[in-house]
């Protein structure tokens, strides 16, 4: 089978995908499976119940996620980047533990979203514990079902409401707590109009009309807020200082590389003392994650110690 360029190693996407496995996995794909001009088995990708069946199947074969279900208009996420960004977290606690990948990591999702894609997928690839930390009452309650209708999730997997939409750490991240690493997908516009161009941009390289539905989804929260991910994340580097001593990495995708400059300027006038970039790529598109600790190398081979050992 032909391998997917870039994608990171341990990632269980290498390679196209075995609809025959997937059909076995969650049968209800069977309807949206179609063949390809090529004579090969694919899926009307601009279809977004298709999309959406497709990600149950992948979740179910790949990661035993037996219920998944997310309300309509919500953002259905792509399952083999969000996969990379957490084994390219992996690498980077593997770094301060002598390369071992830890298996008793607990990591702070900001923005679990209605699909909990994160915490599901981390939990099975590394036995990690996860927090998710959500604004919007239907995502939460979403994000919620998924984990009770998986028995098992629940002693791995909890979610917190942020009840104040000002805030991304404060009231989330309790007294005496600690995280290993903090991860987060920032609404990348800068406002609606932003979004519906990208959204319009998407329509017409699939081939869509104006009216139709968009394969992804995504509700404002999830898309765009004022000042774009440049704000959103500026916000988070400026809060974590606050939580200097709970936090091994706080980490952040970053959508646009030509943003990079500004956050570490951010980063420089925080304090962090080590900044790290890690690039991902998923066939052509090009993507990468920011992280920053307030620890210094000494003090964050000591948390390995303790924490991962």
């Amino acid at each position: 089978m032909n391998r997917k360029p870039g994608l990171h190693p341990r990632n269980r996407h290498q390679h196209r995908y075995d609809f025959a496995a997937l059909k076995q996995s969650c049968p209800a794909l069977a309807s949206y499976v179609r063949l390809s001009p090529q004579g090969e088995e694919t899926v009307d990708f601009a279809d977004p119940q298709a999309v959406k069946t497709l990600n149950q199947a992948l979740l179910a074969h790949f990661y035993g996620v037996k219920h998944w279900a997310i309300p309509d208009g919500f953002l259905c996420p792509p399952v083999p980047g969000r996969a990379d960004y957490l084994h390219h977290l992996a690498d980077l606690l593997a770094e301060g533990n002598g390369g071992a990948l830890p298996t008793q990591a607990s990591v702070l999702d900001i923005g679990v979203g209605a699909n909990c894609i994160y915490p599901l997928i981390g939990q099975h690839e590394y036995g990690w514990r996860f927090t998710g930390s959500e604004t919007h009452d239907e995502a939460f309650r979403s994000a919620q079902a998924i984990i009770e209708g998986n028995p098992g999730l629940s002693r791995f997997i909890r979610l917190r409401r942020q009840k104040r939409a000002d805030a991304i750490f404060e009231g989330i991240i309790h007294k005496n707590e600690l995280y290993d690493a903090t991860l987060c997908n920032p609404p990348f516009h800068d406002s609606a109009q932003s979004a519906q161009a990208g959204s319009e941009r998407k329509r017409r390289n699939l081939g869509l009309g104006e009216s139709a539905a968009l394969n992804f989804g995504g509700q404002q929260q999830e898309l765009w807020c004022e000042g774009g991910e440049v704000a959103f994340i500026s916000k988070m580097i400026a809060e974590s200082k606050n939580f200097s001593r709970q936090v091994l990495w706080f980490t952040s995708l970053v959508s646009k590389g030509d943003n990079l400059p500004a956050l570490y300027r951010v980063l420089q006038q925080t304090g962090a003392v080590k900044v790290v970039k890690k690039e991902m790529s998923q066939g052509q598109k090009q993507s990468r994650f920011i992280a920053w600790s307030f620890q210094n190398d000494a003090q964050r081979e000591r948390w390995a110690q303790n924490r991962f050992r």
